[in-house]
């Protein structure tokens, strides 16, 4: 059996899905979140996109489970949907860590 070099097969996984990324993000059209608004007790309430839309947030889950906004996921927790930044391993994209408008 050959021997398999794993490093250069995760690499070009990884770069497989970074031009993925760039290519759908852009390509679709799809609007990313850049900004949030939160109530006083810190919980996101808005999102702005990079598009200039403010969006509350029961339109920006509806957006999210159709797919036009990037970079989010919906997940089902607390007994409702929940958007949440895609996992990317980068800390300061999170929506919690976004500036807000």
């Amino acid at each position: 059996m050959a021997e398999k070099d794993f490093e250069q097969i995760y690499n070009e996984y990884r770069n497989q899905s970074d031009k993925q990324t760039s290519v759908h993000s852009k390509s679709e059209g799809k609007d990313s979140i850049v900004a949030v608004r939160k109530n006083d007790d810190g919980d996101i309430i808005a999102f702005k996109t990079d598009s200039g839309r403010e969006l509350d947030y029961v339109t920006a889950l509806e957006e999210a489970k159709a797919g036009q906004l990037a970079h989010v996921d919906v997940f089902h927790k607390y007994g409702r949907d929940i958007i949440r930044s895609e996992p990317d391993g980068i800390k300061e994209n999170n929506l919690d860590q976004l500036p807000e408008f």
